[in-house]
């Protein structure tokens, strides 16, 4: 949508703008104070609706702007030793700080003063926001050292302005063009995250939606699937999965009406069609963990944004010993950080590769995170393939004999521009053997290589989309379509491979060039004399030989000579 809307575009950007020059530079830093005010319009907006909603069908609603509030610094707590005197001081104490929750509607304090509104939605707003899910909820919990840092009252106000305007706009393009104003929403907030320019620091970097797409439709989560990303930065990938769930049940459930995106995917995060017992099941399923605690942040935020309530997005280190978990999920999808080591004495004894490289000790990581039949989705830099290491070869060999190795597809190397021009793989595999079982007949019979060579814009920094859809819907059709074929062409863009010719190679190598077979065209080209029989009549027309055998200098002679020499 956002592809098609330069003036969502616009306001965006000067969004940006007003956050750089009011001496806010840093694009993360911006990108946290944004999402706040986004989050406190659209919870405004959302109560509202719901309001309207309950009064229209007669059911009750209880606002989340009803009554009053008492900041949890101020609020009661009765001691077990208190008088009755004592208890009601302390309650009495604690009502001189209640605050109207009216009050601290965007459609409310958004009418202030602009130095009235920058104290009142430092000092009550968010801090309102923060305690938003109750003091037990792990959003509140994450949101412990959140900070309102928007320094200048004229700052606060001209993104108040800027993101009315950009709502507005949401709106409009919500009822001309039928997109759910939940996707729209959900599509500027990606768009904001991807302006994060501090991608690249240590190896991670924001994956493309429409690849995040791609690899849902490869593995086609279900409702009931406990799903987790170990490194999930935003949430993309989580995200990802939720809207390939949501869409298959609003199209089980008869949703007309939905479109394919500019990437050719269908797609929507409405849950209207859910149930309340499936939209708790679809809750519960999301699993995410981040080592940087501002993404952890933005991953709640992005969830919420979309409809999820209540998302499971931790602060932990899934590489650490404080890390335990073992064949607990359905289906992870990933894209882990790929530089950088990790402090050999933190690592998980359960990793057992003997190496610090972080993309090789996540794949490990991921396969031990597994049910077994559990499927992953993994992407991965080539040297992965083909390394020559130990531990490269090591993991696999584990790939191909403890899983279902059912796909390696190498995606081209601009892929990720403007943050990297890494060279990266999708390796897409199934858990049959655990870690301790012991292997009586290799996992892997066949695997399906695709070599991706577009995906649908362009591989510069730019990344502009081009017509169609590149590989992307190929690749989905091909891998579902895929049927066991030793003598299939290895000259084409995909093919099987049979396990046993992996297993001869010299450490499992997954490296695509090394079964594809390259295609050598003949040309055939025109004898010499008649080249430089062309060139003398492009230098002087139908001149005679006798006439050029005059000719005594310059490139005429030379060609001339040039012809005896040859002829």
């Amino acid at each position: 949508m956002l592809q098609n809307n330069s003036e969502l575009k616009s306001k965006i950007d000067q969004l940006w703008n007003k956050f750089w020059s009011g001496g806010i530079s840093n694009p993360l830093t911006a990108i946290e104070q944004i999402t706040y005010l986004l989050f406190m319009k659209r919870l405004d907006e959302l109560d509202q609706k719901k309001q309207a909603d309950a009064e229209f069908t007669g059911e009750k609603y209880i606002s989340k702007f009803e009554g009053k509030w008492i900041p949890p610094e101020y609020r009661s707590k009765a001691r077990d030793d208190d008088t009755p005197k004592e208890a009601d001081k302390r309650h009495a104490d604690a009502k001189m700080y209640e605050i109207e929750k009216r009050t601290l509607r965007w459609s409310e304090f958004t009418h202030m003063q602009a130095e009235e509104m920058l104290q009142h939605v430092q000092g009550k707003v968010f801090p309102f926001l923060k305690d938003l899910n109750g003091a037990d909820s792990n959003f509140t919990h994450h949101m412990k050292n959140a900070v309102f840092i928007i320094p200048k009252p004229a700052l606060l106000v001209e993104a108040v302005k800027t993101i009315d305007e950009i709502f507005e706009v949401m709106e409009r393009d919500s009822r001309e063009n039928g997109q759910a104003f939940q996707d729209i929403q959900g599509d500027v907030y990606e768009m904001l995250l991807s302006e994060i320019a501090t991608a690249g620091k240590n190896g991670q970097f924001r994956t493309p939606r429409h690849i995040i797409k791609m690899m849902a439709d490869l593995v086609q989560p279900q409702l009931g699937h406990k799903i987790a990303d170990p490194a999930c930065g935003s949430g993309g990938f989580l995200l990802g999965a939720y809207q390939y769930i949501v869409t298959q049940l609003a199209v089980k459930a008869g949703t007309t009406g939905l479109t394919p995106d500019e990437d050719g995917f269908v797609r929507t995060s409405v849950a209207a069609a859910l149930t309340e017992k499936a939209q708790a099941i679809l809750s519960s399923s999301l699993w995410g963990y981040d080592i940087d605690a501002t993404m952890v942040r933005l991953g709640l935020m992005n969830l919420m944004m979309h409809g999820i309530d209540e998302p499971h997005v931790d602060y932990k280190d899934t590489l650490s010993k404080s890390f335990i978990e073992e064949s607990e999920y359905d289906i992870v999808m990933a894209n882990p950080p790929f530089t950088g080591s990790i402090d050999k004495g933190d690592i998980n004894e359960s990793l057992q590769l003997g190496t610090t490289k972080t993309e090789l000790l996540f794949v490990e990581n991921i396969y031990r995170l597994l049910k077994k039949g559990g499927t992953a989705c993994v992407i991965v830099p080539q040297g992965v393939l083909f390394g020559s290491g130990g531990a490269f070869k090591t993991l696999r060999q584990m790939l191909v004999e403890r899983c279902d190795l059912k796909a390696v597809i190498t995606l081209p190397s601009g892929v990720f521009k403007p943050y990297a021009g890494v060279s990266t793989a999708i390796l897409l595999f199934t858990k049959v053997w655990g870690p301790k079982d012991k292997v009586t007949q290799p996992a892997t019979e066949y695997v399906w290589f695709y070599e991706m060579t577009a995906d649908g814009y362009t591989l510069n920094d730019k990344r502009d989309k081009e017509e169609g859809f590149g590989d992307l819907q190929d690749i989905i059709a091909k891998y579902h379509a895929r049927k066991i074929d030793t003598g299939i062409d290895r000259t084409a863009k995909c093919f099987m491979v049979p396990r046993t010719e992996i297993e001869a190679e010299d450490g499992y190598d997954l490296g695509l060039s090394r079964y594809k077979q390259d295609v050598f065209e003949e040309v055939h080209y025109d004898a010499p004399t008649l080249i430089l029989d062309r060139l003398l009549e492009a230098e002087v027309g139908d001149a005679s030989e006798e006439d050029l055998a005059k000719v005594q200098r310059g490139i005429v002679r030379e060609l001339l000579e040039l012809r005896g020499m040859v002829g």
